[in-house]
């Protein structure tokens, strides 16, 4: 998904919690809200951050990011999974899986240079791997195919991974002008939509560990979603 900050955001008037990855999945959580249907800051409340005015942002990219992250019974994440589907970024375009494990994380995909700034420039600072360590990634040059669909689900394979999500629980839309990677601000706009059930195999085996679920009826939550008309600017 941790990270405790809270930006200027509001749902419909009221106040957000913390304003992460892991606000957007964990809804009632201590650390935030899951899922929370957000306006963008005003440039006057973010002008002064290390990103700069947030009116002049510029994209970095441009596509969609699904994300799995697993527990075990005790509540520790076995496993992190983020899917891109680039449509357009700083560093081409292309189909990445960028998986985190205690044991290392690997990167798998055809372009090494995207694979390699999307697991250094955001992966490794999203808040569900505040805490975790993070070991320089293994990348595996291999085709990732995805698909993802708003209405069914995800799935994503490649380079020995196959990640599947299905029963989609809602659909809510999100912005922040006030997303910090490595310190620095950045904008963030998506749709977000949980899933009621996930799995994912590596080499044939199914990853430890299950989806957290939570929220209400009207306002679902899950570690697994996705993240789709996804632009990041900075």
């Amino acid at each position: 998904m941790s990270s405790h900050r809270t930006p200027a955001d509001s749902d419909h008037g009221r106040p957000s919690a913390a304003v992460s990855r892991r606000g957007i999945v964990r809804v009632g959580a201590a650390l935030g809200s899951m899922g929370l249907l957000a306006t963008a800051a005003p440039a006057s409340a973010v002008g002064d951050a290390p990103g700069g005015d947030p009116a002049l942002r510029k994209p970095i990219l441009v596509g969609a990011n699904p994300g799995l992250q697993l527990f075990d019974g005790a509540g520790s994440c076995t496993a992190y999974v983020s899917v891109w589907q680039v449509e357009w970024s700083a560093h081409g375009a292309g189909n990445v899986v960028v998986l985190w494990r205690p044991d290392g994380v690997r990167t798998v995909g055809e372009d090494p240079r995207l694979a390699l700034w999307l697991a250094g420039h955001f992966v490794r600072h999203f808040p569900e791997l505040d805490g975790l360590p993070w070991s320089a990634p293994r990348f595996h040059r291999s085709a990732v195919q995805v698909r993802l669909d708003l209405a069914s689900g995800l799935r994503a394979r490649g380079g020995g991974i196959d990640v599947r999500m299905a029963e989609v629980l809602d659909r809510r839309a999100f912005a922040t002008d006030r997303f910090p990677l490595a310190g620095v601000e950045h904008s963030l706009s998506l749709v977000f939509g949980p899933c009621g059930r996930a799995r994912a195999l590596v080499d044939g085996r199914v990853l430890p560990g299950e989806i957290s679920r939570g929220g209400t009826p009207d306002r679902p939550s899950s570690s697994a979603f996705l993240a789709a008309a996804e632009v990041w600017r900075a």
